[in-house]
């Protein structure tokens, strides 16, 4: 069974993510990648265990571990770049708290697929160097400081004094280092699932539950909302309507053409992505690139092309101009820039932007290939109006069903029939 996914290694822990599992990555880690690797996690209950197994096996390796505690995966990342190093991130990202991860991040970046392979291979055998050479574990308290410094480097001028931002950092990884360094910019904060016990996380709550922020915000606010780890943001605008990721990206491609930084005047987005953000895009003279789902396929888009902005609905954006990887904070801080530069609300911004209904299903299923099947291809050419899209989580054990279209009720309809079918060929 192929241990790595879209996104590192990720299962329930205890059942598919166990502590030896953990101890074998880090050893083999430790073995393919010089230099010392800084470790991190988000908010789980299970990040101390993880993160004790994981350790031990970088340090039974040789490697010198630098501790970061909880922060986000993005200010990791960016502390993998300016240190010119390896990390590995303890976390789900928006997975239920049963669930966590590992993920291998490289001077800023994602792990190549055939580094991961060779790790991968090496787990089958632990090795240990002798007990003069193993490395040490050193608590790193410069982590959060080296993000925050870089962030304000990125906005100098960014002054958000009379904006008043409700927070929902999803019992996670943001939960005192994103409003805090929103409110240093000015802002006027309210925050709300801040308060992690190690099974809250992503409870009913932040980027995948913009219905509980919604009953917290005040008119004429407006409401970011990240997700565990802290590399989504999606916002509530004024009226509480949702602004997802293919709004933000409409928001803030325009805003980055007319400053002259978005290069090639092309944005990379995945099949999944509304066509109503590529009619608008393109009616704004900016070209669009469709990739596979998942970030790791819109970042390698980017840098063969050299493009710097991409992005997915779930609020995933990429600003390669910005930093190596989705950055929640970041992306909420390009979108107010763009709020105090135009003088425009949030509303007007993202109103203008169409939005075709979409229906997403999610069928649970053991065998994820089930759906490839004939009936299922020739039941697609029947709805030539309507964009159908089928595919396995690379998360999670479902199929997922997406249909979009000019009729929200026919939609619904057709997901249902092809969810239906898919279920009867289980």
């Amino acid at each position: 069974m192929k241990l790595f996914g879209t996104d590192g290694i990720r299962g329930v822990v205890n059942e598919f993510l166990t502590p030896d599992l953990a101890f074998r990555m880090g050893n083999a880690v430790g073995r393919i990648i010089d230099g010392r690797v800084f470790v991190a996690k988000d908010t789980r209950n299970t990040g101390d265990l993880l993160e004790s197994a994981l350790i031990a096996g970088l340090v039974s390796s040789g490697v010198d571990v630098y501790r970061c505690g909880i922060m986000p995966t993005p200010a990791l990342a960016l502390i993998t770049k300016l240190e010119d190093s390896a990390g590995i991130m303890i976390s789900a990202s928006h997975n239920p708290p049963e669930y966590n991860g590992l993920k291998i991040i490289f001077k800023g970046y994602k792990l190549p697929d055939e580094i991961e392979e060779r790790i991968e291979n090496e787990m089958k055998n632990i090795k240990y160097v002798n007990y003069s050479e193993v490395g040490k574990v050193i608590d790193y308290q410069f982590a959060i400081e080296e993000y925050v410094n870089y962030i304000h480097k990125l906005y100098p001028n960014l002054n958000l004094n009379g904006i008043k931002i409700l927070i929902d950092t999803a019992n996670g990884a943001t939960f005192n280092l994103n409003p805090m360094i929103l409110e240093s910019f000015g802002a006027k904060i309210k925050v709300i699932n801040n308060k992690p016990d190690g099974f809250n996380i992503n409870d009913n709550c932040g980027s995948t539950h913009p219905e509980h922020a919604r009953k917290f915000l005040k008119d004429g606010d407006i409401a970011i909302l990240h997700d565990g780890d802290g590399d989504r943001c999606i916002f509530l605008d004024e009226s509480g309507e949702e602004v997802h990721g293919d709004k933000i990206l409409g928001i803030t491609a325009c805003q980055m053409k007319n400053e002259n930084r978005l290069s090639k005047n092309t944005v990379v987005l995945t099949i999944l992505s509304n066509m109503g953000l590529e009619k608008y895009l393109t009616d704004n003279g900016i070209r669009v690139i469709r990739t596979r789902v998942g970030d790791r396929y819109i970042l390698q888009e980017m840098l063969n092309n050299g493009f710097v902005l991409g992005g997915e609905r779930s609020g995933h954006i990429i600003y390669l101009d910005r930093t190596t990887t989705g950055d929640g904070l970041i992306t909420a801080l390009e979108v107010l820039s763009v709020i105090t530069k135009t003088g425009k609300s949030l509303f007007e911004l993202a109103s203008v932007i169409p939005d075709y209904p979409q229906v997403m299903l999610n069928l649970k299923v053991e065998n994820k290939e089930i759906y490839k099947n004939k009936l299922v291809f020739e039941k697609i050419k029947e709805y030539k109006d309507y964009r159908i899209i089928i595919r396995p989580s690379g998360t999670e054990p479902v199929i997922r069903i997406l249909v979009e279209g000019p009729n929200l009720e026919k939609s619904n309809e057709i997901a249902e029939e092809f969810y239906s079918l898919i279920e009867s060929l289980l």
